[in-house]
């Protein structure tokens, strides 16, 4: 009787096994190919598009990237730490009706350098929207080290054309190292 219930048992935990070892290659091939276009992304709940963020992350090979935006994220909806090492901590912003939407203004800015770094321990502090910024964005992130993705980096990271870290410009180098832009 005991040795039946151990075959019974081994078989079970065995087909469990091969089930999941499935369903984790099915995920890594599903995120790999992930692809969006933006009028699939101007559809989106706002919590889903912090989740889309999220995906994006893990095809370009951010296997931590998790969703933590919500009622008290302190200005964070997405964290990962990309191939070379770097904490990567971004604010997303969703506008349902896209370009056409209210601009994201200065005061979202304030809040994510205020937090990026200090509170969630970020190499690379980011503001993605599928909509526009305001004019004053551009020079306040520019001087705070902060990096904006708008409607049209957005579209181009989301088809798939490279990573987000190719599509930005000074990036700090992998912890490792150290530069002015650290």
């Amino acid at each position: 009787m005991i040795a039946l219930l151990a075959a019974v048992l081994g078989g079970a935990g065995g087909l469990w096994l091969v089930q999941w070892v499935a369903r984790v290659r099915w995920e890594r091939v599903h995120v790999r190919r992930l692809r969006y276009g933006l009028p699939q992304l101007d559809g989106l709940h706002h919590e889903d598009f912090e989740f889309a963020v999220r995906d994006l992350m893990r095809r370009d090979g951010c296997a931590d990237a998790v969703q933590v935006g919500g009622a008290g994220d302190n200005g964070a909806d997405v964290t990962a730490t990309d191939p070379l090492g770097r904490r990567w901590v971004i604010q997303c912003k969703h506008r349902q009706d896209g370009a056409l939407g209210s601009a994201v203004g200065t005061p979202d800015l304030h809040v994510l350098n205020g937090t990026g770094r200090q509170l969630h321990g970020g190499d690379v502090v980011v503001l993605v929207t599928n909509g526009r910024f305001t004019a004053g964005c551009e020079p306040l992130a520019k001087s705070q080290k902060l990096h904006l993705v708008d409607r049209g980096t957005l579209g181009e990271w989301a088809a798939g054309s490279r990573p987000l870290w190719e599509l930005l410009q000074q990036l700090p180098p992998s912890p490792g190292r150290r530069s002015a832009l650290s």
